[in-house]
């Protein structure tokens, strides 16, 4: 089976400074893999470099068996999605015009959007749970409700990937877990891959398949969360102290960090 995402040899930096270098990454139809580390530890820069947004120094990166160095921005739009950790809107478009945004790239170039666009507009924000909030001004939603509005509008791009970066920003512990709650769903209904960049070890744990801890541009150790979640790899990767438990009725690893001494 072809790879939804296969990277090699990745190297990536700005001017003559480098974040990350010699990544490799394989990543299967389904996968839910979430990607953890201290601040400036290339996560988002590595986003950046799938989408094609960052050129990267040396190294391939392949989206569903294709490079996408010889990839249009379009065909790529049409395999990879992006949910940026900000979204702002200029105007008042309602959530459904946002969202048909996303079947641009499945548009000729001065082809308006028909019944079918429509259609999977409909279907993803029903999926979103965001339906009811079609003729609502995007800019007079909620956080939760704005980013259910974007994740339907990656959706409709009918992407083989979606890249999320801090999907839960700004969003409170009812609203993150309805969103991870949904891409788990999505990753497990439809076959797509996700790949999100998650500042939440413990909401990490508890929804992704996979698991990857980055320290200055290099993994430090990937795999199922119950493997890479050991009071060992987050003092090596974060420099704190945990305590990681089992809970007793899920069954998945859970971290209770130490606070320094003295405070």
């Amino acid at each position: 089976m072809i790879p939804i995402l296969e990277i090699k040899d990745l190297n990536l930096g700005y001017g003559n400074r480098s974040v990350i270098s010699q990544m490799e990454l394989l990543l299967r139809k389904g996968d839910f893999l979430a990607i953890v580390g201290p601040n400036g530890s290339g996560k988002t820069t590595l986003l950046r470099a799938i989408s094609k947004v960052l050129k990267p120094k040396t190294g391939v990166i392949c989206v569903d068996g294709s490079e996408i160095a010889i990839l249009s921005h379009k065909s790529l739009a049409r395999k990879v999605a992006v949910v940026p950790q900000e979204s702002s809107m200029a105007f008042s478009f309602t959530a459904l015009q946002v969202v048909l945004m996303g079947r641009t790239p499945h548009l000729s170039r001065w082809q308006t959007e028909g019944a079918l666009d429509y259609g999977v507009a409909k279907d993803v924000m029903q999926m979103a749970n965001c339906w009811h909030l079609k003729d609502r001004p995007i800019n007079e939603l909620s956080g939760g409700e704005k980013q259910r509005v974007i994740i339907a509008q990656a959706l409709a791009q009918e992407p083989k990937l979606i890249l999320l970066d801090e999907p839960t920003l700004h969003l409170d512990i009812g609203q993150q877990l309805e969103i991870m709650e949904l891409l788990k769903k999505l990753s497990a209904d439809t076959g797509m891959s996700v790949l999100a960049v998650l500042h939440d070890l413990n909401i990490a744990a508890y929804y992704a398949d996979h698991l990857m801890l980055v320290k200055n541009g290099h993994i430090e150790v990937m795999g199922p969360p119950q493997e890479v979640v050991t009071e060992e790899n987050i003092r090596r990767v974060f420099g704190v102290s945990a305590e990681v438990k089992k809970h007793e009725l899920t069954g998945k690893s859970y971290v209770i960090f130490q606070p320094h001494a003295g405070e």
